[in-house]
């Protein structure tokens, strides 16, 4: 187990570890300004995919936390990654948000609509406006073998008032419907790694990854030979850690203030 004050790299969840919803959780803007200090990098890494990283720069801002957009990588950036060292040039039919839409057109990836032009692949991420019409279209293709990606594995979405159902809840009324299960492309799975350690250099023996969440957060940690950081500032609890033993964590913490503090005396 790599010691805490060894680590240089930091990959840290936002919903759940540095805030949950609109509201700033305890020791946040600290640990920011630890992480970006002696020569350690920082960067926020989420499965939300419904939102780019401009837009997450704001809202972090909005919680006086300074982060610049190469800062943050969504489920969104790992699926454009995928897409342009797999299906290069080929259409994608995307069940998404108009956000993740227009962030994929910007990248350069091809957006098919409808049935008329078979798409490269079927991409699922989280969908507000997801309708009945897109389902059937996106089964139809997937049934006709066209490969099925999606962003992120994550069956509920933390909020303020209550979880809400997100991208894995959707994976799994299409696995019951066509016996296929999707190419995952965010935390846990190696696609998202990939891309976080070509772009920024990282070595994963020097990197960390801090979030809330096992089957996502400390297994992306676990895949990837990373240091695994559970925090139990947002969705998992002492209890339900303990109680489990297929993902464990190098460190567990009850909120990244504490974290902060086991570091500097590291």
């Amino acid at each position: 187990m790599v010691a805490l004050g060894k680590i240089k790299n930091f990959l840290i969840d936002m919903d759940g570890t540095i805030y949950l919803g609109q509201k700033l959780l305890p020791g946040a803007k600290d640990f920011w300004s630890y992480v970006n200090s002696d020569g350690r990098k920082g960067v926020f890494l989420t499965n939300n995919s419904a939102r780019a990283p401009k837009d997450y720069v704001q809202k972090l801002a909005g919680m006086h936390i300074p982060a610049a957009e190469e800062q943050i990588v969504t489920s969104g950036d790992a699926a454009i990654w995928h897409l342009k060292k797999h299906f290069p040039g080929q259409g994608v039919y995307l069940l998404g948000t108009p956000l993740l839409h227009a962030y994929l057109e910007q990248a350069g990836i091809p957006i098919v609509n409808g049935t008329e032009q078979k798409p490269g692949a079927v991409l699922l991420g989280f969908d507000m406006t997801l309708t009945y019409e897109k389902i059937r279209t996106a089964y139809g293709w997937i049934m006709q073998g066209v490969p099925f990606l999606a962003t992120h594995p994550d069956i509920l979405c933390p909020a303020e008032n209550g979880s809400i159902p997100d991208a894995g809840a959707m994976i799994c009324m299409f696995e019951a419907a066509t016996g296929v299960s999707p190419v995952i492309l965010g935390k846990p799975c190696e696609p998202m790694a990939k891309a976080i350690l070509e772009k920024f250099g990282f070595r994963p023996e020097e990197t960390a990854m801090i979030g809330d969440r096992l089957y996502t957060d400390i297994a992306f940690a676990n895949r990837n030979n990373m240091t695994g950081i559970l925090v139990l500032s947002g969705e998992t609890t002492e209890e339900e850690y303990k109680a489990q033993n297929k993902v464990k964590a190098d460190y567990v913490f009850p909120s990244v203030r504490e974290l902060t503090q086991a570091a500097l005396s590291d």
